[in-house]
């Protein structure tokens, strides 16, 4: 529920900042004709965004165990490569977003009403896509029922209230740092959800190694103990483990965490120091 609830306030703060930048961008420049237009793209990506969770959802019953496997491993490991680009992408584009925006805006604005319309759709109905597969892997894999949707959905009001706070001046928030630093929660999720997806292929007949655990500590972590579903339901760790889910998992945290911080911190060097004034040296001396 933890990490869903984050999913949901990263995805649902990213959502609800692109609509009151664009809020307040025609308001600004005097255009409130067209704000009906951008409420009813983010209306149509919203229910876009619905329709797609519940045909995850739905969508798979009534085929076999393998079919229903397969098809879950798969969208976990899609789920996985999209939430892996959100997080590289948001770090990457936090600083610079509002402008962004605004720039699209202008254009669209140029092009007509439609174009706002379009514009609010894909802005939003990205996010909400990415989300809605995101949490469906998520609840998948923790198998928890409806908590994963319960903390995504708190996440989301909560996104809501701090993006109309900062819209209406009461709250600041560094948005290069928070996305930073969830980016980097995010991994560890990302990689408990693609450990999960591979299981899901290997019960499919998919991929082999089923029976090969590299560990299995479920003696002295119970799946039904409090710790072990808290670590279930934050990481997607498993107490029985496969050498196959074990050395995925490593292939993507290994790479791909070191990849995020060299790019995240690492290219921030310390402020170069003035230069000392020469000192003139005397003719002759």
């Amino acid at each position: 529920m933890i990490a869903n609830y984050l999913i949901g306030l990263r995805e649902g703060l990213e959502a609800a900042l692109v609509v009151s930048i664009l809020v307040a961008y025609l308001v600004k420049t005097g255009r409130r004709d067209l704000l009906p237009a951008l409420w009813s793209g983010v209306v149509i990506a919203i229910g876009i965004s619905l329709a797609f969770g519940a045909l995850l959802t739905f969508g798979p019953k009534g085929l076999s165990f393998e079919a229903q496997e397969a098809i879950g491993g798969t969208l976990s490991i899609v789920a996985v490569g999209l939430i892996t680009w959100m997080i590289f992408w948001m770090a990457k584009t936090a600083r610079h977003l509002k402008s962004d925006l605004q720039h699209k805006l202008d254009d669209a604005v140029a092009a007509g009403r439609g174009a706002v319309i379009v514009m609010a759709l894909l802005a939003v109905g990205r996010e909400g896509l990415e989300t809605a597969l995101f949490l469906w892997a998520g609840a998948q894999s923790t198998g928890q029922g409806w908590a994963p949707l319960v903390g995504a959905l708190l996440g989301i009001l909560t996104a809501v209230l701090i993006a109309w706070l900062m819209y209406r001046g009461a709250v600041r928030l560094n948005l290069r740092v928070f996305f930073a630093w969830t980016g980097l929660f995010l991994i560890f999720v990302a990689a408990g959800v693609l450990s999960y997806g591979v299981h899901d292929l290997q019960e499919a007949g998919i991929l082999p190694g089923l029976e090969r655990l590299a560990f299995d500590v479920s003696a002295t972590v119970p799946p039904s103990s409090w710790y072990g579903t808290l670590l279930k339901g934050i990481f997607n760790f498993t107490p029985a483990t496969t050498w196959l889910q074990l050395v995925a998992w490593v292939a993507y945290v290994v790479p791909v965490l070191t990849i995020y911080i060299v790019t995240t911190w690492g290219g921030r060097t310390a402020a170069p120091k003035p230069a000392t004034p020469a000192v003139p040296v005397a003719a002759g001396s």
